[in-house]
């Protein structure tokens, strides 16, 4: 019988690290993609609420849609059970399986993404808390600041080496 063991996307990937900058793959954990309508009174705070309950992290992705992210896999009965807990006020859809999240963090961090986005990332406009649906490269990805000098990025688990390769480039003079 063959094996059918999650093999993580990044797992031939080593962390690239120095004093400046640190790009390192996350556990492949939860990741659900929460979606309410803009009539929806409230969804945030139920979403908050929850996302605290659970010990996940929220994460606004565009107008009416979050991530909710963490470091350890939820077993399929309680995701179904933390989707149920949302309606009718909001739907939602586990996408663990389907992106990967990668960690950039040093006092260069914000140096290197700005090779490859167009996003600002002066503390002043992007500050911590904040995430953008954005491009780095050529690679479309989910863009939050943690703090003043880390980041978490979200990926589609097919284009994660590729963005790990350019990030590898762009990190180099730094290393």
């Amino acid at each position: 019988m063959p094996d059918l063991r999650p093999f993580p996307a990044l797992a031939a990937r080593k962390p690239l690290a120095s004093s400046r900058i640190r790009l390192s793959a996350l556990p492949e954990g939860t990741i659900l993609q929460m979606i309410a309508g803009p009539q929806t009174p409230g969804p945030v705070d139920g979403l908050e609420r929850l996302a605290a309950k659970t010990g996940l992290a929220l994460r606004a992705i565009s107008p009416g849609q979050w991530l909710l992210v963490g470091d350890r896999p939820t077993p399929y009965p309680q995701t179904c059970r933390l989707l149920a807990a949302l309606e009718p006020h909001a739907s939602g859809i586990d996408q663990s399986h389907g992106r990967v999240r990668l960690h950039l963090e040093g006092p260069m961090a914000a140096t290197v993404l700005s090779k490859g986005t167009t996003v600002d990332l002066h503390p002043s406009a992007f500050a911590p808390g904040h995430t953008a649906a954005t491009l780095v490269g050529h690679v479309s990805v989910h863009l939050t600041r943690l703090d003043a000098e880390a980041f978490e990025i979200t990926v589609l688990r097919g284009f994660a080496e590729a963005l790990w390769d350019d990030l590898a480039l762009m990190c180099a003079e730094f290393l």
